[in-house]
């Protein structure tokens, strides 16, 4: 029996609560309520956060190796040869796999993974309307002697000495949607296949078509309960990239502009998203296709007076996770907490196939299937050297430890207050809750390895 295809769209600095069918009124994402109807959401997904500011790039290794945090390279970028890929399992196992867009974690593995691809993006981020990418190379080499491709989202026309070209004219969701097309288009009934389409958006610059960026008026936009000018805490990433894209402090109205530019790309690629869906059903594929939709993580946009992912927040380490088709209950919500390095284990279960013996991940079909499986009662949480947190089924802690600072602590009731905004810590009534969590974080920080990671060698030290 044909094991059933897989289509799995991944998408960049999408935070978890941006799906309309799931809870969010002010955006419209059609095309990815369907799948949320078809399919089984986990509605608690998270990203342990990361090991530097491109928070993506250990989240991407993460998801494709299936490995936690601290047991990646030292870096947390690269996927080493002797940690199984995702498409490198799927390909194994009689796949014929491709990958268009965003791959951010080097190009071997990126060719162990893939038999095919286009459109292939090997860089952090690019204006959306000019990317520099590369046609797939059998080789490797990704014409490492071409000729500079010049990027024109750069005044000073920084050029990309290894781009085969540079896709001008198109935007980067359409971009890759095209690409998925072209490879589903050309499938028939007899191998199965494997499409990985990643997404640049919504990631900044946050540009779209004019049509999407009209179906969001800023003054219309709702601020979050917990905006603020400025962040209370030394983060130890207050001024990093992310951070500078707005004025300090943070401003209404200019919060509401990056929110309402926000949502018009995600709608755009759910748009975008929705004509790969299409292309399925017309090639009568869609009932016999698992389709993943998952992002790398969350982003602040004005929550708690950040704008970027280098954080503990919940706005920043929760993920959109949804799957759909063969295998999968449809219509069900599951707040079983997950991580994206489940998926790993999670889709070899639904194509049945074996779990490589380097994933670390937990096969969330269980959870799919029965609302008492919750999977892990807590989680842990890690930024670069500086943060640390916990999280159980209702608190929260987190700890900052920032040089020449003294130490800060956070606690939060996210049953209460899921937005993060009443910090419980000095409370004497949550003196042992406290206690009982910072116990938690240190068996936590043992069992992930943390104190082998320089990173965490920094941030124990001071702790």
């Amino acid at each position: 029996m044909k094991r059933p295809n897989v289509v799995f769209f991944f998408t960049d600095d999408q935070r978890f609560d941006t799906i309309h069918a799931l809870g969010n009124r002010a955006i419209q994402t059609p095309n990815i309520d369907k799948l949320v109807a078809r399919g089984t959401t986990f509605t608690q997904a998270h990203i342990p956060c990361g090991t530097c500011g491109a928070v993506c790039m250990p989240s991407r290794a993460m998801l494709h190796s299936g490995r936690s945090l601290f047991h990646l390279d030292r870096e947390g970028q690269q996927i080493p040869q002797d940690h199984t890929t995702l498409g490198q399992a799927l390909r194994e196992n009689g796949y014929q796999t491709f990958a268009t867009g965003k791959w951010h974690n080097g190009k071997e593995s990126f060719n162990r993974s893939f038999t095919d691809g286009a459109e292939i993006y090997f860089g952090g981020m690019a204006d959306h309307w000019n990317v520099p990418v590369h046609h797939y190379d059998p080789t490797c080499t990704y014409n490492a002697r071409a000729p500079y491709c010049v990027n024109p989202m750069n005044s000073k026309e920084v050029k990309y000495r290894h781009a085969d070209h540079v896709n001008m004219g198109v935007h980067s969701s359409e971009m890759v949607c095209n690409a998925g097309i072209e490879f589903i288009e050309k499938q028939d009934s007899g191998n199965p296949f494997f499409a990985y389409i990643s997404f640049l958006a919504p990631h900044d610059p946050r540009v779209m078509p004019e049509k999407f960026r009209q179906m969001y008026n800023p003054k219309d936009i709702e601020l979050p309960p917990n905006f603020t000018g400025g962040h209370p805490i030394d983060t130890g990433a207050l001024r990093i990239r992310d951070e500078e894209l707005a004025a300090f402090p943070r401003s209404p109205d200019e919060v509401k502009e990056h929110i309402a530019d926000y949502y018009a790309m995600i709608s755009h690629l759910d748009d975008e998203l929705g004509r790969v869906i299409t292309t399925l059903e017309k090639k009568g594929m869609l009932d016999e296709t698992i389709i993943v939709f998952a992002g790398d993580n969350g982003l602040a946009i004005g929550q708690h007076g950040l704008f970027g992912k280098q954080n503990c927040y919940e706005h920043s380490v929760r993920v959109p996770m949804i799957f759909a088709g063969p295998g999968v209950p449809g219509g069900r919500k599951t707040d079983a907490y997950a991580y994206l390095f489940d998926i790993f284990p999670t889709l070899c279960g639904l194509v049945d196939i074996p779990v490589p013996t380097s994933v670390e991940g937990k096969d969330l079909g269980p959870c799919m299937q029965s609302a008492e499986e919750k999977n892990r009662d807590t989680l842990y949480f890690a930024y670069a050297g500086f943060q640390r947190a916990v999280k159980d089924r209702q608190h929260k802690l987190i700890e900052y430890v920032v040089e020449g600072k003294e130490r800060q602590t956070q606690l939060f009731d996210l049953v209460n207050d899921p937005w993060e905004t009443r910090n419980l810590a000095a409370n004497p009534d949550y003196t042992e809750k406290v206690a009982d969590l910072r116990k938690e974080l240190i068996r936590l920080r043992d069992e992930w390895d943390d104190t082998q990671h320089p990173l965490g060698e920094k941030f124990w030290r001071g702790y």
